[in-house]
């Protein structure tokens, strides 16, 4: 193995280990070196498909995209996806192997961690530096004996490992002691440094911390990174949703309904990242309003999800909205639910062979147990209302998805490059559905379809692709800024 390795392990879950291991990636990217992320383990419903069709976490997308590298599964080899009542997808080097519970899946360990290995060997083997992010916090006692992603690996590569910690949240100095004293020697010898993030207010406050923090481990802090509002980089972590009710704010109010299990939620950085439009996470009825338009986002249960919303109202407030003149669009598992019908003969994901759809199309789902990834492109085809308006423009996605939606008409809404059709609209083209994730990547569609239901702003845009990319450089800028980068490179021994 020729890499050198860096290793990103933290205090907690959401203490900023993805976006800072985005960073690094595109830092050492643009100083010329051939970098390459990698995560043994994720636990996500944010997921994406390689151009091999394979399955994999999304920030480790972001990450490869940032080190100018094509996606690929041995970046993330082993992705959970959970699916309710303690259980999850085990999805292996891209591919669903089994659904386990927690107690079974930690029989599978040795299997697993052969996969781990396998990917570091063949990465180690074609780059110069893999950059590495752990899972949740290493000092988990209780869990430890199972791990697979956080001190193994390190132990497993000799890797140096930085130590982050989330300041907003409080409590950053004694989250990094305690961590590092539930360490074992062998592992705290790797810790080579702390990180402490999300910083707000006067860093001459911070000094005399870690002056001290210094003094009782004897390993530097290589930088206190101040919080960096709008940052632009994906969000994987569940925790993000759970704390946020809103992704932008602007007089253009888009509602998407947030279930228990919503997956893919990144198909809505498109949207929040235009100037006015505003996005916000509702989960009572309570809270709908009156909104411009309405989002049925992916979700990893599509029938669980579905009853969930039956039973608090959601529903029912979204079905009379619909009906008053609000638009309602729905992604793979949003698409799902606005059909007739979701058949499950197979038993794939509910015990009920036959479950009523919110109606808003005249479409049918049909569950297999066979799941859907690839990727894709394709053209809008001709339509009534604001799908004859934009016939002929570009877009393209990813589905990874488990069932097939029919409609009567056969009539998709997207012409994709395989001929296939995809999607399905009412009658006058006003409530619609698709499984293309990533259907509002591209500006023209996307700006088109927000003019359609009153936003006012003009001009062309530019793909989340392009958004994304510029906030690579703006963190990688800002990271380089409030970080010791001699240190750093000395640690990593470039």
């Amino acid at each position: 193995m020729k890499a050198k390795t860096l290793m990103l392990q933290g205090t907690s879950s959401d203490v900023g280990k993805s976006v800072l291991a985005t960073g690094l990636c595109r830092i050492f990217y643009r100083k010329g070196y051939s970098v390459v992320p990698f995560k043994a383990q994720n636990m996500a419903l944010n997921s994406y498909v390689t151009m091999e069709g394979g399955e994999m976490g999304r920030a480790q997308v972001d990450q490869a995209r940032a080190a100018g590298m094509e996606p690929s599964v041995d970046m993330n080899p082993v992705l959970l996806k959970p699916e309710g009542n303690s259980k999850s997808q085990v999805v292996v080097m891209g591919r669903p192997m089994v659904t386990l519970s927690a107690m079974d899946y930690h029989s599978r360990k040795v299997e697993l961690w052969r996969s781990v290995t396998d990917s570091l060997d063949r990465l180690g083997e074609r780059h110069d530096l893999i950059v590495i992010e752990g899972a949740g916090s290493p000092a988990e006692i209780n869990l430890k004996a199972n791990d697979i992603v956080n001190m193994r690996v390190a132990r497993h590569l000799g890797s140096p490992t930085l130590l982050v910690g989330d300041i907003d949240r409080g409590g950053v100095f004694a989250s990094l002691y305690g961590t590092l004293a539930l360490l074992e020697e062998e592992e705290r010898d790797l810790v080579r440094g702390f990180i402490i993030n999300k910083f707000r207010g006067d860093l001459s406050l911070v000094g005399s911390g870690l002056d001290m923090l210094l003094n009782l481990t004897g390993k530097p802090t290589l930088g206190v990174i101040p919080y960096l509002n709008d940052l632009g980089v994906a969000q994987e972590d569940s925790v993000f949703l759970e704390e946020h009710d809103w992704l932008s704010r602007g007089s253009l109010d888009l509602v998407v309904i947030r279930y228990p299990r919503t997956s893919n939620y990144d198909d809505l950085d498109a949207l929040a990242m235009e100037p006015d439009v505003g996005v916000r996470l509702v989960d009572s009825p309570c809270d709908m309003g009156r909104p411009d338009g309405i989002i049925l986002p992916g979700s990893k249960s599509t029938v669980s999800d579905l009853l969930w919303m039956r039973g608090n109202g959601l529903e029912a407030e979204i079905l009379a909205l619909a009906g008053s003149g609000v638009p309602v669009v729905g992604i793979c598992g949003g698409f799902q639910m606005m059909g007739r019908a979701i058949l499950d003969g197979d038993r794939v994901e509910s015990s009920d062979e036959c479950v009523k759809g919110m109606g808003l199309l005249d479409s049918v789902t049909s569950f297999k147990a066979e799941k859907r990834t690839v990727r894709t492109k394709g053209t809008v085809r001709g339509k009534l209302g604001f799908f004859g308006e934009v016939q002929g423009i570009d877009v393209e996605g990813y589905e990874i998805h488990m069932g097939r939606t029919d409609s009567p008409m056969k009539d998709g809404l997207f012409l994709l490059e395989n001929g296939d059709l995809d999607g399905a609209a009412d009658s006058e083209g006003f409530h619609w559905g698709t499984y293309l994730h990533g259907v509002f990547d591209l500006p023209d569609f996307r700006r088109s379809w927000l003019r359609s239901i009153g936003w006012r702003e003009s001009g062309q845009g530019i793909s989340l692709e392009q958004h994304r990319n510029r906030a690579f450089d703006r963190l990688a800028d800002h990271m380089e800024e409030h970080m010791d980068m001699g240190e750093l490179r000395r640690i990593v021994g470039l």
